[in-house]
Order: C-alpha cells, then structure tokens, then sequence
C-alpha cells in the first residue's frame, strides 16, 4: 500500500492506487465490518456523494475494507484557517447535514441501541448508567439518517468544491438532534465553545429549532463517547456527564 493516510485507536487508513483500504484491528469482528460494508453500499444508492464501496476482504490476520479514494482536503483544514470563508464553509457543513438528515436510507442499525452499546461500554457507575439508558429511553423516537459522526474530518472538499462525506461506520437512523449533540460536542472538543455556539446556532436557524432540544442530548453522546476517549478527553467528557 503508498502510505497511511490516517490512524485510529482501532484501525489504519492506507492509501493504495486510487483505493482507500481500513484496515481493523483484531478486535473488529466480522459482522462488524461487513455492517461498516453495508452503510457505505446504502448510502451510495441515494443522492449523497460518498466514496464508492469497493469490497471487503481478509488479509494477515486483519479484516480490510476498500472504496473509491476521495482527492481534496478534509474540511477541517478550510474551517481552521480563520478567515471569510470559514463562515461559508460551515454553512455548507450545516446545509449537508441537513441533507443528510433528510435523505432515506434502509437497512441500518437503530441509533438508540448504539448509543445503549456504547453507555454500557464505558467505566461509568452502573447507577449512572441505568439513568443515562432511562433518559435516553424518555427522549424523542425518529427515524431519521444520522451520520453518528458527522465532523470536518470526515467531509473531503475536492477541487470542483464539492463535499463527500467520509466514515459511515457509525450510520444509523435515529433523532437527528442527537446526531448535532455529536457534530456540537465534537467541535467543543477539537475547536471552541465559540465555534460550537456558531455551529449550533446555524443550525437551530436553518431548521427552525431550539438550542435546548439539542443540548438535552448531550450528556448522552458524551457518555457514548467515553469508551474510545484518551484521558485528557474524559476529563472533559465527566463535566459534562456530571453537570
């Protein structure tokens, strides 16, 4: 393979041609890969642009998936530039998302149980635990496409100014407000409050909601995210559980 364009706590990106190959650790089972497989095939068949699945396949001890290389930049490199296009960028980020949203798309996995996996994944109390799956159980049920990880990273702007949207490992359909609590905590992670607040606020404006039906979310998709945090990170995330 040319080189490694990307690494994970649990798989390694390679670039091989005009292919991307992930490549799973050990503990990546079967089904999992073959239901990252059939996200990225369901979501090729609607109007979304999105790399084309290529196949999957077992090599050295390691399960590897390909589809279509993307050339372009990721997102995240235009968002931190800081200048006058970074408002429009994220404009276009929030327009895709919506898109996204609103897009049907069949044959994946509730989002709501993902986020039960996840919960029990993590080093919580079990009493915390419980309460995070009965508030999760008491919100909203929808059944909307839900990237479940829709950040700058994973939107490739290639050369014509298009935007494709990357990793489907975490597509599922569910309450589209929980899908911006994850994009909302992912930008006060990896950017700022500020940028956060700006995101939220476009998109609250774009679809006519409040703040407030986001943010009660967002415990939830802190603790969802514990398992897979690095210590710094956890810290951040227990503020937000605890508060």
């Amino acid at each position: 393979m040319e080189k490694i364009i990307g690494l994970r706590i649990d798989k390694t990106i390679y670039k091989d041609g005009n292919k991307v190959i992930k490549s799973f650790n050990e503990n990546y089972t079967k089904a999992q890969v073959l239901n990252e497989a059939l996200n990225l095939a369901g979501v090729e068949e609607t109007l979304l642009l999105v790399p084309s699945f290529d196949s999957v396949f077992y090599r050295e001890g390691k399960w590897m998936l390909a589809c279509d290389y993307i050339e372009g930049s990721p997102l995240d490199k235009h968002l931190r530039l800081n200048d006058s296009s970074s408002f429009k960028y994220l404009e276009r980020f929030v327009d895709l998302q919506i898109k996204v949203h609103n897009t049907d798309c069949e044959l994946l996995y509730k989002l709501r149980d993902k986020l039960n996996y996840k919960i029990e994944l993590s080093d919580l109390l079990a009493t915390k635990r419980y309460a995070l799956r009965s508030k999760l159980e008491s919100l909203e049920k929808q059944e909307k496409l839900c990237h479940g990880d829709f950040t700058p990273e994973n939107i490739i702007v290639n050369k014509s100014g298009e935007f494709f949207i990357i990793d489907w490992a975490h597509a599922a359909v569910g309450n589209v407000y929980c899908d911006v609590a994850i994009s909302y905590l992912d930008f006060l992670i990896n950017y700022s409050k500020e940028v956060a607040e700006i995101y939220l606020k476009m998109y609250c404006e774009k679809t006519d909601c409040e703040s407030k039906d986001i943010l009660v979310w967002l415990q939830i998709v802190a603790s969802a995210r514990l398992f897979k945090a690095n210590k710094e990170e956890k810290q951040f995330l227990m503020k937000i559980i605890n508060s």
